[in-house]
């Protein structure tokens, strides 16, 4: 990996309805532009992330989405509206601040939600996007949402009837189970919402134990933990406001823009299936599976990752 590197720019961006959402920008401001589009929803940006680019050749921009990272107003705060938080409110925030910038296109990077949201974006703005490198495909449809929220379950009886338990529910399905965790984790009283917080994450610590990555969602500062929770309820109750399928539906939108999907074939969590299908729906998509990898990924995902990125960058679309 590259080294560590501080922002050159950085700055709060007005998108609206009372949200200023935080970006930095590193490596070179003449380089190829390429956007880190962070997972979740609600992970906020990591700046070690930018250690995956080459800092002489890519200017390297990272967005906190609304609610999330050093955006304000914070999801963390109970008192947070929401209302204007949603799929179709992350991508039009993408773009004011690729125009913002004054980037003509750029190169869009990001994983599990954040594949998602960028999928939902380039089919938006397929003109504003150079190349796409994934690892750790989703597209958040409703059966996705079934799956990590009840379906993967069979694999963790004990984690998921206690993830159940911590619902205050009698609610079996995903639909339900997440909607009362959204309620939850709005609830007006801190010692309710912490415990949501609480159980939420056990649950994605135990999808993901097998990679013996921890407690990569336990571990999390206070603020974040609760920010996240509170977003992935939010989204997941709400079925990301995606129509099911929408975004394998309109992948040939995608034509033309070249791809990398990387995704772990032990991945509980978001299954190959996503990956695969989006690879068939996407002609000029390359799709590598690593066979020792789950959702987290490992040295050699970040291998693929690292190469893909290099390989990228010797292409055109560095800013004028």
């Amino acid at each position: 990996m590259y080294p560590e590197s501080e922002p050159y720019a950085h700055g709060m961006l007005d998108v609206g309805d009372g949200n200023r959402v935080h970006w930095a920008a590193h490596g070179n401001p003449a380089g190829k532009p390429a956007l880190v589009v962070h997972g979740g929803p609600g992970s906020g940006c990591h700046p070690a992330t930018t250690r995956l680019f080459d800092p002489a050749r890519y200017r390297v921009v990272l967005l906190d989405q609304r609610g999330c990272g050093r955006s304000t107003p914070h999801a963390s705060d109970p008192t947070t509206d929401m209302a204007a938080n949603t799929t179709h409110h992350l991508v039009a925030d993408m773009e004011r601040l690729r125009a913002h910038l004054g980037i003509d296109r750029w190169l869009l990077y990001g994983g599990s939600w954040g594949s998602t949201l960028i999928l939902a974006y380039a089919e938006r703005h397929p003109d504003r996007v150079s190349e796409i490198v994934v690892p750790a495909v989703t597209t958040t449809r409703r059966s996705e949402i079934a799956w990590l929220y009840e379906g993967v379950g069979r694999f963790f009886p004990e984690a998921w009837d206690r993830f159940r338990a911590g619902s205050g529910t009698d609610a079996r399905t995903a639909a339900e189970l997440t909607a009362a965790y959204a309620r939850l984790a709005a609830h007006p009283d801190p010692a309710v919402r912490e415990r949501a917080t609480a159980d939420w994450c056990a649950w994605e610590d135990a999808v993901v134990s097998l990679e013996g990555a921890g407690t990569p969602y336990t571990g999390r500062p206070d603020a974040a933990r609760r920010a996240l929770v509170r977003i992935c309820s939010h989204y997941f109750s709400h079925g990301a406001w995606l129509e099911e399928g929408a975004l394998l539906r309109d992948a040939h939108r995608l034509a033309g823009i070249p791809g990398v999907l990387i995704h772990g074939r032990l991945d509980l969590g978001g299954p190959l299936t996503t990956a695969w299908e989006l690879s068939r729906a996407w002609q000029d998509a390359e799709l590598i599976v690593v066979d020792d990898s789950g959702h987290l990924g490992t040295e050699t995902t970040r291998s693929h990752v690292l190469a893909a990125l290099d390989r990228f960058a010797a292409t055109p679309d560095a800013t004028p």
